[in-house]
């Protein structure tokens, strides 16, 4: 039963699948922060083409 113990405290495949995790919501998190501020610049330019057109 000390052995079983043992080695389900050593084994670390969950930890890497939540350092996975933790990877991929960071990521996400700064796409959705440069899609946003990216795209209200973005608005602004073709708002002023079209004020422009105008």
């Amino acid at each position: 039963m000390e052995k079983l113990m043992t080695n389900f405290i050593k084994n670390e495949d969950g930890a890497s699948l939540a350092e996975y995790g933790i990877l991929i919501a960071l990521i996400a998190a700064i796409a959705i922060a440069v899609v946003t501020t990216l795209g209200t610049k973005i608005q602004a330019a073709f708002q002023k083409v079209v004020t422009a057109l105008n």
